[in-house]
């Protein structure tokens, strides 16, 4: 049962990985603002409503950048993975480590403010409040991860094969068809 919480672990990592460069990607057009502003873009129905300049920046991603609607559906799918595999990671460890709450914990805090930045709650927090916390939750679930890796790859070492398995697994996951 440890090496296939250790598996899981792993996957998680790989997972991970991938949704820090898909979000990196997303960063890098997005705009974390709650000022109004008119919808410019190409996505004609909606052209001239006031909206937010985050959901501007959203929807400016899903329409023009290049592979943008692409990325934001991989973000979506491996975040949504990340938290599913953290609850067989931590169901997986009969909850007897700390690690294992914690990293539930914020995978489900990175999912809630990823929406939250994306314009989806009511006015009573402000986009970048959203947005910070999504970063920082992302930098918690990291130092989590990595610290559980280690101490799980101390007890049992890993091997290049094992390192195969839990990457191929992963991308299975991924591109499985849902």
């Amino acid at each position: 049962m440890e090496r296939a919480r250790q598996l899981v672990g792993e996957m998680l990592i790989y997972c991970f990985l991938l949704v820090l460069l898909t979000g990196g990607f997303l960063a890098f057009h997005y705009t974390p603002s709650g000022e109004l502003v008119p919808y410019t873009g190409t996505y004609e129905p909606l052209r001239g409503t006031m909206m937010t300049k985050a959901y501007d920046s959203l929807l400016t991603m899903s329409f023009d950048a290049p592979h943008g609607l692409l990325f934001r559906q991989l973000h979506a799918q491996l975040s949504s993975l990340l938290v599913l595999g953290t609850v067989v990671w931590a169901l997986l460890g009969r909850f007897r480590y700390a690690f294992a709450l914690l990293g539930l914990g914020l995978s489900l805090l990175g999912s809630l403010t990823g929406h939250g930045s994306a314009d989806n709650f009511p006015d009573t927090v402000p986009i970048p409040v959203w947005y910070g916390l999504h970063l920082l939750g992302a930098l918690a679930m990291l130092t989590a991860l990595v610290i559980s890796a280690r101490r799980e790859a101390a007890r049992d070492p890993r091997t290049p094969a094992f390192m195969a398995l839990s990457l191929g697994l992963t991308l299975l996951l991924i591109f499985w068809p849902f």
